[in-house]
């Protein structure tokens, strides 16, 4: 008679759909062999390292769905060290993949998690991960905050509170507010600094960061985490350590450099070029999504000596090449206005274009539509407005 180790293991690389409507040898819990196939053809793509371990426990679907990649949970890491942390408690346990990154190497480590069927896969799993210290919790983040207050001495030394507060309301709808996570940080948040020497929240990409920064204090640090130009999450790092706001801007797995700036660097106004400088041969630039989200693109345009086409614009004109830079760059081929007779030379031989609309009143489908012009190929379009408040296109060529 087959165990659930031996049928997961013949039935690993299988569809599970296709798995449940076959009958399955007497003994084996077809449901939960089903969640391990399943659970594994998801690591295999968002969590690799976890997949290649042999016996890992994978939890019900949402909490997959939930978890962080491996490569948002690795920058946490990078995190807990470059804050010479040396123990961590994780308040919202779920998978544990931040968990297993970031205890490594860590004197101490609790996972709290109120769901008994997460913290039975923690057991099992956090040996076959590395972690052979690690404790395991099953409560509640503010039972857990009641009965374990940290000592002064451990505070003082790094600890680290770790929580991605659930996203989803009663009526398994998505919501993105502070208020509206569970728990609520921005009422727990002076239990958690008076705790820890520093706290990390994970919080919502789609979450307004101003907002944010009116609900919760002592804000040092603010990560805008995306990864291959899509915006994942926001972190927040609390402590009552004085510093000032800092904004780190990363891509994951781009070769874009991370970008960080203080927060008054925000509100520098970079120099606007005039409509005469924006010539053929120059470069233009669109910070990538990081930047964009942290609102640090003048402070981008500083950094890179880059000049902006209009206050409210974001795009950013440049004489050279520059590698390695956090944001699209394209070579400038020319400029048209949107008169019939210009646009007829300007759009000559070209057929279909990527278009993109930036700071122009009009959507990209209107645009397309007035254009005749298809989606694809080799050409990037640009509808925007310039510092002397005319409507232009730009085209230009990969950088």
């Amino acid at each position: 008679m087959p165990s659930n180790e031996e049928f997961i293991r013949l039935h690993l690389n299988e569809d599970p759909l296709s798995l449940a409507l076959k009958k399955v040898p007497e003994g084996v819990d077809l449901q939960w062999c089903l969640r391990q196939i399943e659970g594994y053809a998801t690591a295999k793509k968002k969590l690799p390292e976890m997949a290649a371990i042999e016996g890992i426990w994978f939890p019900p679907r949402l909490s997959m769905e939930q978890c962080s990649s491996e490569a948002t949970a690795k920058y946490k890491q990078s995190i807990v060290k470059r804050l010479g942390g040396t123990s961590l408690t994780d308040l919202t346990g779920g998978f544990g993949i931040d968990f297993c990154y970031m205890a490594q190497g860590m004197h101490k480590a609790t996972y709290v998690e109120q769901q008994e069927v997460l913290c039975e896969a923690a057991r099992h799993n956090f040996p076959l991960a590395g972690l052979q210290n690690a404790e395991v919790e099953n409560t509640s983040c503010e039972e857990f905050l009641e009965q374990n207050a940290i000592d002064a001495e451990c505070k003082e030394s790094g600890s680290i509170i770790y929580l991605d507060p659930a996203r989803r309301n009663n009526h398994g709808e998505k919501v993105f507010s502070i208020s509206d996570c569970t728990p609520d940080v921005s009422q727990l948040q002076d239990t958690l600094t008076h705790n820890a020497a520093y706290v990390m929240i994970k919080l919502s990409p789609m979450l307004d960061i101003a907002q944010a920064l009116r609900q919760l204090r002592n804000v040092t640090e603010i990560h805008v985490v995306s990864v291959k130009g899509e915006c994942k999450e926001l972190l927040f790092i609390l402590s009552e350590k004085e510093h000032e706001l800092t904004y780190h801007c990363v891509n994951l797995e781009t070769s874009d450099e991370l970008f960080s700036a203080i927060q008054s660097q925000a509100h520098e106004m970079p120099q606007l070029i005039s409509p005469q400088q924006v010539t053929a041969g120059s470069f233009l630039f669109e910070p990538n999504a990081s930047i964009m989200k942290a609102g640090m693109q003048n402070a981008f345009a500083e950094r890179y000596n880059l000049k902006k086409l209009h206050p409210m614009s974001n795009l950013f004109v440049g004489v050279r090449h520059i590698e390695n830079i956090p944001a699209r760059q394209f070579v400038i081929e020319a400029m048209s206005d949107f008169q019939k007779a210009g646009l007829k030379d300007f759009l000559h031989g070209i057929k279909q274009a990527n278009i993109a609309i930036r700071n122009f009143p009009s959507t990209v489908d209107e645009l397309r539509k007035r254009l005749k012009i298809k989606d694809g190929g080799n050409v990037y379009l640009f509808a925007t407005t310039l510092a002397d408040n005319t409507h232009r296109l730009i085209r230009c060529g990969k950088g």
